[in-house]
């Protein structure tokens, strides 16, 4: 059996989907996840699934519970540490809670990854880019954020503590620290229910509904399908020049919203019409949004020979169908 891996967040998203990538290699995981954004629907199948009986291990609790936590950390050989904070819409619901899931709940599984000198991959975002509107982002570009009356900044800046407290454990005790940053990973577990634009598209156009873009349309975003992003983890956990560093993990294409909308209209036959709503009809006065986000992937590719290169249009095709099936 090869060595035991533990994820935080693990009934999450990309969670789900990584512990099911390193159970199918032979691996032992454990997960723990308290569901506030995670679902147990997401890793059922693997539960139920008689060859991974012995290999899968679902801890429902905190990462703040450092007893349980102090347990899972000494028992696995590594660290996936997923767990957050997720969604816009989640986030300036829960100003709060969302700092202190991300900040505090970094500190101690570091903590305890030092303790026990596991390595750990800490997962990061590319809200950390902030108001940049350069196209490629690099790893090493400069950062700036709205004023602390916008509680959108609370996220980036939660995200980029994660990521010093990282690097801090790392020069200072060596411990092995990997730190990705994610630009809009989405697949077919996904929901719109955080506020995750491409699943809310889809569900609204295969009702036929008004799709929803918020302001005025033109502001792009890249996507990474789930699968190529837990692909990238998992070399990234194997590759010793690939610790110490900060890492973007991001798609190929640059769109708008409003061509979002448009391809996913056309690729699920629906007749829904564009409804363009206002950002302060949606979310409150503290939100603020960044007119672009592409990623730079060199850095990805000389660690680990590999990039994310599922288009577009495949990624919206495997989505659409996945909700067809699961409507049924």
């Amino acid at each position: 059996m090869l060595d035991r891996v533990l994820i935080t967040g693990g009934a999450g998203f990309i969670g789900s989907n990584l512990a099911e990538k390193y159970l199918n290699l032979g691996h032992e995981v454990h997960i723990i996840d308290n569901l506030s954004t995670g679902s147990l629907k997401n890793i059922r199948h693997l539960q139920e699934d008689a060859k991974f009986k012995d290999r899968f291990h679902v801890t429902i609790d905190t990462i703040f519970n450092e007893e349980v936590m102090l347990e899972l950390v000494g028992t696995c050989g590594m660290v996936i540490h997923l767990a957050a904070a997720v969604g816009v819409k989640f986030i300036l619901d829960n100003p709060l809670s969302s700092i202190t899931t991300n900040i505090m709940g970094t500190e101690i599984v570091l903590n305890l990854c030092n303790k026990f000198r596991k390595k750990v991959l800490i997962a990061s975002t590319s809200e950390v880019y902030g108001k940049q509107s350069k196209a490629p982002l690099e790893e090493t570009d400069d950062i700036t954020f709205g004023n602390s009356g916008k509680a959108r900044w609370s996220y980036a800046a939660s995200k980029l503590m994660d990521e010093f407290t990282a690097l801090a454990y790392h020069r200072t005790t060596k411990l092995p620290t990997v730190i990705v940053r994610f630009f809009n990973t989405v697949g077919p577990k996904q929901t719109g229910e955080y506020g995750m634009v491409i699943p809310r598209f889809i569900q609204q156009a295969l009702r036929d509904e008004d799709i929803t873009v918020h302001g005025d349309g033109s502001q792009t975003r890249t996507f990474t399908h789930v699968n190529e992003v837990c692909d990238c983890i998992i070399k990234l956990m194997k590759c010793p020049e690939a610790v110490g560093e900060v890492v973007n993990i991001g798609g190929v294409e640059e769109v708008s919203m409003k061509t979002l909308a448009e391809k996913i209209i056309e690729k699920s036959n629906s007749t829904s019409k564009l409804t363009m709503i206002p950002y302060e009809k949606v979310y409150s006065k503290d939100f603020e949004d960044m007119p672009r986000r592409v990623p730079c992937t060199d850095k990805l590719h000389s660690l680990i020979g590999m990039r994310p290169q599922i288009l577009l249009d495949e990624i919206l095709e495997d989505i659409i169908e996945k909700f067809r099936t699961n409507a049924k």
